[in-house]
């Protein structure tokens, strides 16, 4: 789960819901593993803005795109990596494993707008041999891992 930065300030909010919602609310408390109520509405909230901002396109989100595909297949690895390098600004790093009957599973760390990174699925799905890509997200971005000579930490 996300970690909320320090200068955050809490605001109290007042919430009217009808008592099988509470009580549903309550369970998913218990169930969930959250500490109060209050916790499970924050995530639940913060889950919803990130399908917000997913449709929103413009937005600047990291994350996994998951794939898994059949190595047999003609071309199909370096048709991947094709598609990985043409974005390369977007896609971070990848991790292959191996599956059973010459099939693999790759994870890709992304990070770029929203409609950049759909793009990139859509290529990669449209590759014979692909059996699914998926693309999981979070507002939270990668910090930069290269500065501008002469600028500092307090500077950025």
């Amino acid at each position: 789960m996300e970690q909320k930065p320090k200068t955050d300030k809490v605001h109290r909010i007042s919430v009217s819901l009808p008592e099988k919602l509470t009580r549903e609310l309550d369970q998913m408390v218990t169930e969930g593993g959250y500490l109060n109520r209050s916790q499970a509405i924050a995530h639940m909230i913060r889950n919803t803005l990130l399908e917000h901002y997913q449709r929103q396109g413009t937005q600047v989100m990291a994350g996994a795109m998951t794939l898994v595909y059949d190595e047999a297949r003609p071309n199909l690895r370096a048709n991947l990596v094709r598609i990985q390098r043409k974005y390369i600004d977007s896609v971070i790093s990848s991790l292959n494993v191996l599956l059973e009957n010459d099939f693999s599973l790759e994870v890709l760390q992304v990070q770029g707008p929203v409609n950049r990174l759909n793009k990139i699925v859509k290529e990669i799905r449209a590759c014979k041999g692909v059996e699914s890509c998926k693309l999981a997200l979070t507002s939270t971005v990668i910090p930069p891992i290269h500065r501008k000579e002469g600028v500092t930490d307090g500077d950025v």
